[in-house]
């Protein structure tokens, strides 16, 4: 089997004939004009987007899953490290795969032009950072934890505190992206991208296992965030 088939098949593995979160959620306001009216037409895809872009190790630089130390001063709020590991379908480790994160910082701000919330930006902190999972699929960042943030989906509207993650495939066009939230956190129950997981039991996968074990004393608390990219077990990934 040539390459480009093998490709090929690895992209329709990953297509979901059915989606949790389904693409419109009424109550998340925004997905009442992002999504299909129309069924989906699945497109081939060509063997450039199967084989590119391709991220090699060289790319990560050295501070890059370190959110804490990739500018001068220290950030505020509280040190955190977030790690897990990445699994497929059948609890086989992911291995060598290209994760991103980005988030709000403590105060509940994006460093970001469109983010007009009036909380502070921290200058010493980007929200942003990137690691390769190793052998095991395992991955590690250490960041600050985010702060909740309003938004105008509905009165009175405000996000649980929540972490982006991105997981890149063996192509770009298995790119999959999911959030990661804290456990009791008391915003879950009027958050609708949180419940626009429709069962209980997917959303408990999307919330991060307080650790420690991997707690640092007296520098960090640790979460544990496990990704299963498929199968019964499988975490809610954004579409």
């Amino acid at each position: 089997m040539e390459r480009g088939e093998q490709l090929t098949k690895a992209v329709a593995r990953y297509r979901r004939e059915s989606a949790d979160p389904p693409y419109l959620h009424p109550d998340y306001v925004a997905t009442r004009t992002r999504a299909p009216r129309r069924p989906l037409v699945p497109l081939a895809q060509t063997l450039s987007e199967l084989t590119g872009p391709v991220y090699g190790h060289e790319d990560i630089g050295e501070l890059d899953h370190d959110l804490t130390r990739q500018h001068e001063g220290e950030p505020l709020g509280e040190r955190i490290i977030v790690h897990g590991q990445v699994l497929d379908g059948d609890g086989r480790p992911v291995r060598n795969t290209l994760m991103e994160l980005w988030q709000a910082n403590a105060a509940g701000r994006y460093k970001h032009e469109v983010d007009r919330h009036p909380a502070p930006l921290d200058p010493s902190f980007s929200g942003a950072g990137r690691c390769v999972t190793d052998d095991e699929g395992r991955y590690r960042f250490i960041t600050i934890k985010p702060g909740a943030y309003p938004w105008t989906n509905h009165p009175n509207a405000w996000r649980a505190a929540h972490i982006h993650l991105s997981l890149f495939g063996p192509a770009f066009a298995t790119r999959l992206v999911t959030q990661m939230y804290f456990p009791g956190d008391p915003l879950f129950f009027q958050d609708p991208i949180f419940h626009s997981v429709r069962d209980p039991r997917h959303r408990e996968r999307m919330i991060a296992r307080f650790d420690l074990d991997h707690t640092v004393p007296e520098w960090a608390l640790a979460y544990e965030f496990d990704v299963v990219l498929r199968g019964r077990e499988g975490t809610p990934m954004e579409l």
